[in-house]
């Protein structure tokens, strides 16, 4: 099955990727996508609180690993994400019609990055697979790719737009 179109949130740490990522959410369903949200994060850290059954069940070498509660269920898989996130993504197609990502600047995904002025250099210079800039910086640096689609901060619709437009005329496969 092919797992949902997806899209990576990317940008420097502080620049604003949670807070766009959290207030896309609401405007996309407004789109009538229903939206899956992934947090990666680069930095690795256990996936189950040190002591706890869930830890024990991975150390014992379960090969997925899931905490069920009346709120819902958590699934830990050990595999490095650019093998396993979309293949899993794509078991809940039916679920979803969009995922954003929030980070992986590295992974295979199209990206719209975050930027502002001082907090690191645009990833957009360097990057083909970012599609657009999200920021408040009056206008882009010089070495932006030309022709780079910009948004303000304050642009939500606009974003959102852009995102439902490239959800419903793409998927990747897993």
């Amino acid at each position: 099955m092919k797992a949902p179109p997806a899209l990576s949130i990317i940008g420097w740490s502080g620049v604003g990727k949670t807070t766009l990522v959290e207030r896309l959410v609401p405007e996309l369903r407004a789109h009538g996508l229903r939206v899956g949200v992934v947090k990666h994060s680069s930095d690795p850290h256990p996936l189950h609180r040190d002591g706890s059954d869930t830890a024990r069940f991975e150390r014992g070498g379960a090969a997925l690993v899931a905490f069920a509660t009346p709120a819902g269920v958590q699934l830990s898989v050990k595999e490095a994400p650019e093998k396993a996130l979309l293949p899993l993504l794509g078991r809940f197609a039916d679920a979803v019609e969009l995922v954003l990502v929030e980070g992986w600047k590295d992974g295979p995904l199209p990206k719209l990055e975050v930027w502002r002025e001082g907090h690191g250099p645009l990833l957009a210079a360097t990057r083909s697979d970012v599609l657009a800039v999200v920021t408040d910086a009056p206008r882009l640096p010089e070495d932006a790719p030309e022709g780079m689609r910009r948004f303000g901060t304050a642009e939500l619709q606009g974003i959102a737009l852009f995102i439902t437009r490239l959800a419903r005329g793409q998927a990747h496969e897993p």
